[in-house]
């Protein structure tokens, strides 16, 4: 069986929980979707955690909530899916590439800084790979701009600060429960605040802009009344995905241990590889690191396009994280920008690749995926 970058671990606990919901009274717009927020909230020490259809949709609702318009700004790195920069577009706004660090391959805060602009209303870092990126010079550049701090930690449920969990620390943090990400819904996503005002538009955003609340209605005429105060979306999740959220969600602790252990046997086996670069660390070391993924950087000269290929030829499938998001054509089109713009960016892009790594998998495959990966590196050399 092919070994892939990335897999979903369900058993039957997840598809029992599933079903039961299926033989009750809720499918959607139930009490699952209050439960999910209330455990996803609790597990960070968060006020709020608003779920949505998808990772998208919740980053598209955090700009949303941040008050991002037609001609606004939010800046973002080239380091990431695009989806990042496209929930700007959705509200009208632009986004502001501004280049990664060598250090972390996450958002430069001096970076950043330079990109500001008076049309700039939200600061949108990634945790690459799980990294989790350091807040507090975003934290100060926002405070004294009267900016919004947008965490987008889609890749890093589970990762921590000195011991704070990631989904503290930025005005919201947006997660994914995408099949490949720590806990799956099947697709969806969260945000996390420990702000009201912002809870609330999330909430509104995700159902139409639609509200039953009687004190924020021009008027109240029975309780079927409702009235659209913003222009929202359906960005709902269900009950059946919130159920298997919930189980999920049990089961974070063991698989964060496996992504470690996996990421642990990497860097033992790969650290002194030479010309080989493994992915930075932050202070606490890899017991900090979410590691949703395990990119490295190829030594130099090495083809990764013959590399990928004799992987895949020995079944094991590796994967490439990002194409810049710059220098797609839709970007490249619509903004202007080129190869050369975000220098650091694109060298990573242009040497990395992502081994396979998840819970699913046995120490075998683990040692299998190392195997053929240090056999077909020494084979390409040049």
């Amino acid at each position: 069986m092919p070994i892939n970058y990335g897999r979903h671990l369900v058993d039957e606990e997840d598809v029992a929980a599933v079903v039961e919901v299926l033989r009750g009274e809720f499918l959607t717009q139930g009490p699952k979707v209050a439960e999910f927020e209330e455990a996803l909230a609790s597990l960070v020490g968060v006020k709020h955690a608003v779920a949505f259809s998808s990772g998208t949709a919740a980053l598209h609702a955090a700009y949303f909530a941040a008050g991002v318009g037609p001609g606004d700004e939010v800046i973002v790195p080239p380091m990431t899916f695009v989806a990042t920069a496209n929930a700007a577009l959705y509200l009208g706004g632009r986004p502001v590439f501004a280049d990664v660090s060598p250090k972390t391959w996450c958002l430069d805060p001096e970076r950043a800084r330079e990109a500001i602009s008076p049309r700039t209303r939200v600061v949108a870092p990634v945790d690459y790979a799980g990294f989790p990126v350091d807040l507090r010079p975003f934290r100060e550049m926002c405070e004294e701009r009267g900016l919004v701090l947008v965490e987008d930690a889609a890749h890093a449920l589970g990762a921590s600060r000195g011991g704070v969990p990631v989904g503290k620390g930025a005005h919201m943090t947006v997660l994914s429960f995408h099949p490949v990400k720590h806990i799956t819904t099947g697709e969806g996503g969260a945000v996390l605040t420990d702000e009201d005002r912002f809870a609330r538009r999330l909430r509104l955003f995700r159902t139409h802009g639609i509200t039953r609340d009687p004190s924020e209605m021009t008027r109240f005429e029975g309780p079927w009344y409702y009235e659209m105060v913003e222009l929202g979306y359906n960005y709902r999740i269900t009950d059946l995905q919130c159920a298997l959220g919930l189980s999920q969600l049990k089961k974070l602790p063991r698989f964060l241990e496996r992504r470690r252990e996996i990421a642990r046997r990497y860097v033992e086996a790969l650290g002194a590889v030479d010309g080989l670069e493994l992915p930075p660390l932050p202070e606490g070391g890899i017991s900090e690191h979410a590691f949703h993924i395990f990119p490295v950087l190829l030594p130099e000269g090495v083809d990764r396009l013959k590399l990928f290929e004799a992987m895949r030829a020995e079944g094991i499938n590796p994967q490439v994280h990002y194409i810049p998001a710059h220098l797609h054509p839709y970007y490249r089109r619509s903004f202007g920008h080129r190869e050369g713009d975000f220098p650091v960016s694109e060298l990573i892009y242009s040497r990395e690749l992502t081994l396979p790594l998840h819970p699913s998998m046995g120490d075998r495959e683990v040692e299998r995926v190392l195997k053929v990966f240090l056999r077909s590196l020494q084979d390409l050399r040049p």
